[in-house]
């Protein structure tokens, strides 16, 4: 099977509206990643220092030896900034979600005990804050189930949710397999949506890395408190208005403890916070707080999905989309299909591809395959359920004598014009829109009239995947 494993569609051009508690038009989500004492250093086992992610402009890994002054960086964060964002955020009344390096956790006492009190979500980030990208799989995944047993060890829960950070093609997959209410490692929406993983349905809710304050250590980024305080309140604006509009969304915040916790970054997020708290309809939730709610109000939904098929499933089931031709279906089925194909919109183009693509003999083919409108077959009852249903919805079956005879003249005389049916997609249109349409159409020459008529072969298509697929 030739499939194409990434979803660009998502929810596509009409998302959900969030249904956010208390009618909320944006959820603002705050995670605070707690890495020090996780990253790398010799003292922790790695081959080299820390280079990712601080103040100190261009660094580079230091084999075999502890970098002073990145570590001294790193201590700041759990020293100082952390205390000053535990703070603000008591002292607002905001809890937030915490991405926890294990490691960084069990040398942080203090901290997760300041996190617990003040009811704050611990969420994995992970065993250690390095990179998993050349990690093995079976390595990862122990990596994965050690992160697991100390955080519980530490935290004394399991934790709720998972955020790799710096991961593999393998994290998202290997994270579903542990049966978290969410995982994050995607940045590819503004709304939580649902993964089928194996046997079971994932929830994802999306991060960010631009409305982060690791763009003050990444270039290009922000030098001031106020750079960070527009981005984070231009980003806020948009979704604000958003879910005005009836299409609610949620806004990430990424923060870290060595970064945001430094006085002068902090200023830009404390003007954030009081810009955003002075809106009516805002919700600062925990990440555990949106899964909740999501599973509760958008609960996952099981269909067939086509990209999963297999050929004879897939023929079977949608080798009929296309007048008495198959294969067309066979052939779409050895298309690079993927998630994007599993919608009726998705899929009727896949279908119309196959179709576009067929030689003018098969094209044919497919159009003589259709019957007369209010023709014999349709007089004897034989033609399939679709084209049934669908010439009853445009009353085709309840004529009159006189209806009834004007049609068969216009069908006898279309067909000795053109050399095939008159094809219409008679949902789109009432009784008196068809008959203007016969009349108009039966004076076209013949290639303009084909390819009019191959035009409404892929509509009907369409809509007949509409009733078999969601969107």
């Amino acid at each position: 099977m030739n499939r194409y494993p990434r979803d660009m569609s998502g929810h596509g051009p009409t998302p959900p509206d969030a249904g956010w508690p208390d009618g909320a038009k944006v959820a603002v989500s705050l995670v605070l990643n707690y890495e020090e004492g996780g990253e790398n250093s010799i003292l922790h086992g790695d081959a080299a220092s820390e280079a990712f992610l601080s103040d100190i402009a261009g660094a580079q890994p230091w084999p075999g030896q502890r970098h002073w002054n990145m570590e001294s960086i790193y201590d700041y964060g759990a020293r100082a900034g952390f205390w000053r964002l535990h703070r603000l955020f008591t002292g607002l009344g905001i809890p937030v979600t915490v991405y926890g390096v294990a490691t960084a956790l069990a040398r942080a006492p203090e901290q997760v005990a300041a996190m617990k009190a003040a009811g704050w979500e611990i969420a994995s980030h992970g065993l250690k804050w390095v990179e998993h990208r050349d990690m093995a799989e079976a390595e990862e995944r122990r990596q994965i189930a050690e992160a697991i047993r100390l955080h519980t060890e530490v935290v004394g829960t399991r934790p709720t949710g998972w955020y790799t950070g710096r991961c593999s093609v393998n994290t998202v997959r290997l994270t579903a397999e542990q049966g978290f209410d969410w995982i994050s490692d995607t940045y590819d929406d503004d709304l939580p949506y649902w993964l089928e993983v194996g046997d079971r349905h994932q929830l994802v809710i999306p991060y960010t890395l631009d409305a982060n304050d690791m763009r003050f250590a990444t270039a290009p980024g922000y030098i001031t408190g106020e750079q960070f305080f527009q981005y984070l309140k231009d980003a806020f604006d948009v979704l604000y208005a958003e879910g005005q509009a009836g299409q609610a969304k949620m806004m990430s915040v990424g923060l870290h403890c060595r970064l945001i916790g430094r006085p002068g970054k902090m200023a830009g997020l404390e003007r954030f916070l009081d810009y955003a708290r002075g809106h009516d309809g805002v919700w600062f939730p925990r990440r555990i707080d949106i899964a909740r709610h999501w599973t509760a109000t958008h609960p996952p939904r099981d269909f067939d999905r086509p990209s999963r098929m297999e050929k004879a499933e897939f023929v079977a089931r949608f080798g009929g989309v296309f007048e008495h031709s198959p294969w067309v279906a066979e052939r779409a089925w050895a298309l690079e299909l993927g998630p994007a194909h599993d919608t009726a919109t998705g899929l009727a183009g896949a279908l119309a591809r196959v179709f576009r693509s067929a030689t003018r003999a098969e094209r044919l083919g497919v159009l003589t395959a259709h019957p007369d409108l209010a023709g014999k077959l349709a007089m004897a009852r034989r033609l399939t359920a679709a084209s049934s249903a669908e010439q009853a919805s445009a009353g085709l079956d309840a004529l009159t004598d006189d209806e009834r005879t004007e049609f068969s003249e216009l069908n006898n005389a279309y067909t000795a014009r053109h050399g095939f049916p008159f094809i219409i997609a008679v949902r789109d249109n009432a009784k008196a829109a068809i008959l203007a349409a016969f009349r108009r159409r039966l004076e076209q020459d013949n290639e303009t009239e084909f390819s009019e008529a191959c035009a409404q072969v892929e509509r009907i298509a369409e809509l007949r995947l509409k009733d078999m697929l969601p969107r």
